[in-house]
């Protein structure tokens, strides 16, 4: 394993904000008497690998609950389209150097693998000239094939990223012959500093437009994405449905 060094910090910032279409303060939903963005934060700092953990967001509200657990939090904006344009601000309130890696971990994964991290992050730490990476998980659960909101993936011989979409790639012209293996993308990105900052920069691309994938602004402007195959998958919680069902593999789990 690479590990990070002092020429090249890895720091993990954790986008959170409070208004949700679907689920409307939706970080500090408790789960086990705790604010899910606590949960998130806990795990993060479980990582050896990372030097520091912030969450970045626009309300005084979840600002006040990650300063009551110990927490450092960075205020941005509340007009960003994005997480990924938070992070890019936060990344600059935070003064990270240009080639130090970011690694974006979404407010909504309490139950994240902590091996996610350092897998995401191993390539950025392996070639300097890489821009970002990414994780995939081998479909298990086919009703996920053809669900839009699990986005899938197909990549070169080398694990970069030809396109993601929300339909089912690669397409199966004849279904009587075996079935194609299909991988979902996971929601963890690791990003060169400077590289964000020039991804943000970027217009928007066609692709994204039509999929709402940001990722794919990446590989129209001709940027490599690395994915990285793991065997871990995560939940991410969007209804308070998966609210209660994390809160019962915790106490399953005997996590709290």
């Amino acid at each position: 394993m690479i590990k990070a060094t002092k020429d090249t910090q890895v720091i993990a910032i954790i986008p959170a904000r409070y208004q949700s279409n679907r689920f409307p303060g939706k970080p500090l939903a408790t789960i086990c008497g705790k604010p899910m963005i606590q949960h998130v934060v806990e795990r993060a700092r479980r990582v050896p690998l990372l030097s520091k953990v912030v969450v970045a967001t626009d309300d005084e509200r979840i600002a006040a609950a990650v300063a009551s657990f110990g927490a450092d939090s960075v205020m941005t904006r509340n007009d960003h389209v994005s997480g990924t344009d938070r992070l890019a601000e936060a990344a600059e309130l935070l003064g990270i150097s240009e080639q130090d890696v970011i690694v974006n971990i979404q407010g909504d994964q309490p139950l994240f693998p902590l091996a996610v991290i350092e897998q995401v992050t191993q390539p950025l730490l392996a070639d300097p000239a890489l821009p970002m990476s990414t994780l995939i998980y081998k479909i298990i659960r086919k009703e996920e094939i053809h669900d839009p909101n699990h986005v899938k993936t197909v990549f070169d011989r080398d694990h970069y990223a030809l396109y993601f979409s929300r339909s089912a790639i690669p397409f199966q012209r004849n279904p009587g012959e075996s079935s194609p293996t299909y991988y979902k993308h996971l929601g963890f990105y690791a990003y060169r500093k400077g590289f964000l900052l020039t991804f943000v920069a970027l217009p928007e691309g066609e692709w994204e437009r039509f999929e709402k994938l940001e990722q794919l602004r990446a590989l129209e402007y001709g940027y490599k994405i690395k994915v990285v195959l793991t065997e871990h998958d995560s939940i991410e919680v969007d209804t308070e449905e998966e609210l209660a069902r994390v809160e019962s593999m915790l106490l399953a789990d005997g996590a709290v």
